[in-house]
């Protein structure tokens, strides 16, 4: 099945705010967040972003939020400026600003250091247990 759902990702609120969760799929072998491609960046190390500043503006980071729970291959890291990112097999993951629409692979492969995260199938068969969007270092 193309757009096989392979996570269910369920949100467990501690307060009375309530998380709102998000899913990773496996569409056509590559790791997608809300159809959006996720990608690892091999200058990173293990659990720590190496993608800062205009570099995290390219490829913003794919947030979690403050108290998300990881299991499986998944982790939360902390980046430089303190903020939470999801990691999956120790490797941080983004999306690519020029994505424009679901399922977009347009950064695959770019400047021979950027690669789609393989599908779940390949990495775990676990996800996290609440899920952030887009990471912005505006102030909105």
């Amino acid at each position: 099945m193309k757009n096989k759902l392979l996570f269910a990702v369920l949100a467990t609120a501690f307060t009375a705010n309530v998380a709102l969760a998000q899913s990773v799929a496996d569409m056509d072998g590559v790791l997608t967040s809300a159809g959006r491609t996720l990608y690892t960046f091999d200058k990173d190390e293990a659990n720590k972003s190496n993608c800062n500043g205009a570099c995290a503006t390219a490829w913003p980071p794919f947030a979690a939020k403050e108290g998300a729970r990881a299991s499986g291959n998944f982790s939360v890291i902390t980046r430089d400026d303190g903020t939470k990112q999801w990691a999956i097999n120790d490797k941080p993951l983004y999306f690519f600003a020029a994505d424009a629409q679901p399922g977009d692979v347009k950064g695959d492969g770019k400047n021979g250091v950027w690669h789609v995260a393989p599908g779940a199938a390949k990495t775990s068969s676990a996800a996290p247990a609440a899920m952030g969007g887009y990471y912005s270092n505006s102030s909105n």
